[in-house]
């Protein structure tokens, strides 16, 4: 299995490698990592090189707007060979919080999509309470699109899925009065993808806890059983989406 999704850093864990080693006692193979801030970017870029089985996302998160974004795609140019550097992410919207700096956020936002057309690279999404904005956006570019951690309606999830974007599922589907399981029931393999977004979201019955990919075993299980299909079909479909997706 792949972890799509994780932010791995030195700051949530005293020892990275005993994560990684038991991801892969876990049946997790890979975990890509995603940055969210300058910082991380060059964080991720260091570890890649430590590990086997981790990669690597570029980009700013919308509570980071004040990184500076030519610094940024300097970052990106650099490491746009690495067969480890796989996506520009974790990049979007989030208006939970504020709308106040919402024309802000869609300018980074934007600036990070030209980012991945020029230098042919998916993308991994976040969209919180900004589905419309975050919609409306990307059906401006034709790019290959993950969205990080999906937690919208059956008609979005429709409108994502008829466009070719891959659906992030964590460890929410797993809380007891999660909405979200009720969507992803009828969401085809083809388009979803596991991930954990450690060290949040544990899965059930580890909510509470630090998450970690080693959880990811929790979340195809889950799924397994929602969708009555075989634990080893949601691993090998899954895992083969990842890998189109980033190309490991």
């Amino acid at each position: 299995m792949i972890d799509t999704h994780a932010h791995l850093f030195n700051e949530y864990y005293d020892n990275i490698e005993e994560v990684l080693l038991r991801a892969k006692e876990n049946g997790i193979d890979k975990v890509v990592v995603a940055a969210d801030n300058i910082s991380s970017c060059y964080e991720v870029i260091e570890n890649s090189k430590k590990y086997d089985n981790y990669y690597y996302c570029l980009g700013i998160h919308p509570e980071d707007l004040d990184d500076d974004l030519s610094e940024l795609e300097r970052i990106i140019y650099d490491n746009k060979d690495d067969p480890k550097f796989v996506a520009i992410g974790e990049i979007g919207l989030d208006y939970y919080y504020t709308k106040e700096n919402k024309e802000k956020q869609i300018e980074v936002f934007r600036y990070q999509l030209e980012l991945a057309k020029k230098y042919n690279k998916p993308v991994v999404v976040h969209s919180r309470e900004a589905t419309k904005d975050i919609t409306d956006i990307l059906g401006e570019y034709d790019l290959v699109v993950d969205i990080h951690c999906f937690s919208g309606s059956k008609e979005t999830a429709d409108i994502y899925i008829k466009r070719g974007y891959y659906l992030g599922v964590g460890g929410v589907i797993t809380f007891k009065n999660a909405n979200i399981k009720n969507v992803i029931k009828d969401i085809p393999l083809d388009n979803l993808l596991l991930e954990t977004d450690s060290p949040y979201l544990s899965p059930e019955p580890n909510r509470g806890k630090p998450n970690e990919p080693a959880n990811v075993k929790y979340i195809a299980d889950f799924i397994s059983n929602l969708k009555g299909i075989d634990l080893e079909e949601i691993k090998d479909k899954t895992s083969k989406n990842a890998t189109k997706i980033f190309h490991i």
